[in-house]
């Protein structure tokens, strides 16, 4: 499977990447070589501590650049007046009679509980290339899905000022 990532996104990744080699693998190193010091290894929990943080790090990175590998570069652009990449969109759901706001973000970003929704995620997929009044059908799954409106669009950009509303 392939992540779709944007430019911005690509770039933060490379910069933690650089920031895990340069910096923080230095340090899970140096702890290694501290609790080593220490002696007798087959009860020290500093040691295995070190060990596992410097593990934790490296997998970090590996997953970093994999990802960066695999990623599909999306356009954060939208036209003015649709949904797109980095929008905060209000919608109104019949079904519930109640009005949602979120902001739509690649999948690496996404975060429900803090009203990031992924663009891949059935609400993201339904509202993204829509404008202000259109009614989209929300898919969940084969069997069951429901209708939202459309109301607010407002171009946040990525960090969360807002540049323009619709």
């Amino acid at each position: 499977m392939h992540n779709e990532l944007t430019k911005s996104d690509i770039q933060k990744m490379e910069e933690e990447i650089e920031y895990r080699k340069l910096v923080v693998r230095k340090e899970a190193i140096e702890a290694v070589k501290e609790a080593r010091a220490q002696g007798d290894l087959s009860e020290n929990f500093e040691y295995y501590a070190a060990k596992r943080d410097k593990n934790k790090n490296e997998s970090r990175i590996r997953y970093l650049e994999r990802m960066i590998k695999t990623a599909v570069v999306v356009s954060d652009e939208s036209k003015e007046d649709e949904v797109g990449i980095n929008n905060t969109v209000t919608v109104y759901i019949e079904e519930d009679d109640m009005e949602e706001t979120f902001k739509l973000v690649t999948t690496m970003r996404g975060n429900s509980l803090k009203g990031l929704i992924s663009i891949e995620s059935p609400m993201g997929k339904a509202v993204l290339g829509h404008k202000v009044g259109d009614v989209v059908t929300v898919e969940v799954n084969p069997s069951y899905s429901y209708d939202v409106e459309i109301r607010r669009i407002e171009n946040t950009g990525e960090e969360g000022e807002s540049i323009r509303k619709f």
